[in-house]
């Protein structure tokens, strides 16, 4: 049986086709989302509603603090083993997500031999709370694809990609190229036309507002938890963090909001162009029948054992 790994942009569609697909397969999906992992971070990170998620399992929702350090390595790991306990109760398995480096990780595992180093991590946090930038600008000189991937505020990732290159001497994005898909999955690529994309994303950051994601991370921060946090510099509540401190009125922030959430799509859109054997899927153009039977199709790769 071939895995079905379902990737698109951000605001594409994904949860609306998964809870389609799962009113006819068994399927219950394993998050690719690097930010839905984070407790109490609902509205921003658009997870799933509490009756989605009853309607369709999601693995890997909810299951820790935003405090907690959480990267790809504990990420596969727990992936790989709710994919095991989903076959085991005869279900389908479904690898969902946007997170390119958290599919990359499933598809074509983790760069093997890149020990942590600690004093290299070190070095670099100083450096960057010296001067705030620091490790952008460095990566864009060392690894320019990783730079153009990762977004200026994820430091945890642009710091993993600088030691990959000085412990090994080699870009780390250059290394996952070199990787081939496990052919364990199917790759499935959803997108949309541009100006549709870029409509949805503002409506949903619009629907953010509307049910109250300033609130949300008011309520963050009151639990104790700091806008310093590796997960609160995800879009969205970055913005607001800084809404609160005094540099943005509120429409400013959700502008940059809606701006931002187009720029990572774009990154999410250029990653996924790498997967060069996969099923393409233009939501904008297809019709749901013709999806119906693109996935009707792929039956015996992996829906014929549990057709009904």
């Amino acid at each position: 049986m071939s895995i079905p790994v379902i990737l698109g942009p951000t605001a594409v569609g994904k949860t609306d086709l998964l809870l389609w697909l799962s009113e006819k397969y068994p399927i219950e999906v394993i998050s690719l989302d690097s930010r839905q992992v984070y407790r109490y971070m609902d509205i921003g990170t658009a997870k799933p509603t509490k009756e989605e998620r009853h309607r369709l399992p999601h693995h890997l929702v909810d299951i820790c603090e935003p405090d907690d350090e959480f990267d790809v390595y504990r990420f596969r790991k727990l992936a790989l083993a709710a994919e095991r306990d989903v076959i085991g109760r005869g279900k389908i398995p479904v690898f969902a997500g946007g997170s390119g480096l958290y599919a990359d990780s499933i598809l074509k595992g983790l760069v093997s031999n890149l020990p942590r180093n600690d004093a290299v991590r070190a070095a670099l946090r100083t450096l960057e709370e010296g001067s705030p930038g620091f490790m952008k600008q460095l990566l864009s000189h060392i690894d320019p694809v990783a730079s153009d991937r990762i977004h200026p505020n994820d430091l945890k990732r642009m710091q993993r990609y600088l030691e990959a290159f000085f412990t090994s001497g080699k870009q780390l994005s250059s290394m996952q190229q070199e990787e081939t898909i496990s052919e364990r999955f199917t790759v499935i690529l959803l997108d949309r036309k541009r100006d549709e994309l870029h409509s949805r994303i503002g409506q949903r950051v619009d629907k953010m507002r509307r049910l109250g994601l300033v609130e949300e991370v008011r309520n963050i921060l009151v639990m104790g938890f700091g806008c310093n946090l590796n997960s609160m510099k995800t879009i969205g509540y970055a913005e607001i963090c800084d809404m609160f401190a005094g540099s943005k009125k509120a429409d400013e922030a959700f502008d940059l909001i809606k701006r931002n959430t187009r720029r990572f799509a774009r990154r999410q859109i250029i990653w996924f162009r790498r997967y060069k054997n996969s099923l393409r899927l233009n939501l904008s153009t297809m019709e749901r029948s013709s999806i119906e039977k693109t996935f009707a199709g792929l039956s015996n790769s992996f829906w014929g054992d549990y057709r009904g």
